[in-house]
């Protein structure tokens, strides 16, 4: 699509959510704090079928992420091809990242099918910044489901931040963290093994 095209585009997929607006979703979700975009409180089944009327768009994506709009955002996610995601771009998004369940989003929907993914993801969980963090041990735990094999070394950088996080202040963190550690666990007996081990050294 043109350049005007998309704008044309956006716009129209904007009309869309005012019809769509769900009140009660969108109050609850600014009692939670998730009040950083404009928000209609649009839930992800209703996102996933706007998604597959455009299919993956690149040029659109971009202009959807870069919307002050909630599901603008998710859509984004949704809709950008995981293969036009280089680092640079990576790295962008999740600095402009500015609430939890983007990042918990865009690990789900997109982060997790991004060629070396789990790069990002120990270097995220790794950072001093929450929402990277959150958004890190949510893509592991995406590989992890998938079968992805860690090599020793980032086994033990994962158990080792995985463990520190559950002691962090903020909650999303702990509980993301914690989540990671219990899907790693998931995938044999090894890795039930150490994950325990690790937990029980901590106690």
């Amino acid at each position: 699509m043109q350049s005007a095209e998309i704008q044309d585009t956006v716009k129209k997929i904007k009309r869309g959510f005012s019809l769509q607006m769900n009140g009660v979703a969108s109050g609850s979700m600014r009692e939670k704090g998730i009040n950083s975009y404009l928000n209609w409180g649009i839930q992800l089944p209703a996102l996933r079928k706007i998604a597959e009327e455009y299919g993956k768009d690149y040029n659109l994506a971009i202009a959807l992420w870069k919307e002050n709009v909630r599901e603008c955002k998710i859509l984004a996610t949704l809709i950008m091809p995981a293969e036009r995601m280089d680092g640079q771009m990576l790295s962008l998004w999740m600095e402009q990242t500015e609430t939890q369940e983007i990042a918990e989003y865009a690990a789900f929907n997109l982060y997790q099918y991004v060629a070396d993914a789990s790069i990002y993801g120990y270097l995220w969980i790794a950072s001093d910044n929450t929402l990277a963090q959150i958004c890190g041990y949510n893509l592991l735990a995406c590989l992890f489901k998938k079968g992805s094999q860690p090599s020793e070394r980032d086994i033990n950088e994962f158990i080792d931040q995985a463990i520190a996080a559950l002691s962090d202040k903020a909650v999303g963190v702990r509980h993301a963290a914690m989540n990671s550690l219990n899907t790693f666990a998931a995938m044999g007996e090894l890795q039930a093994n150490i994950v325990d081990s690790a937990l029980k050294r901590c106690m």
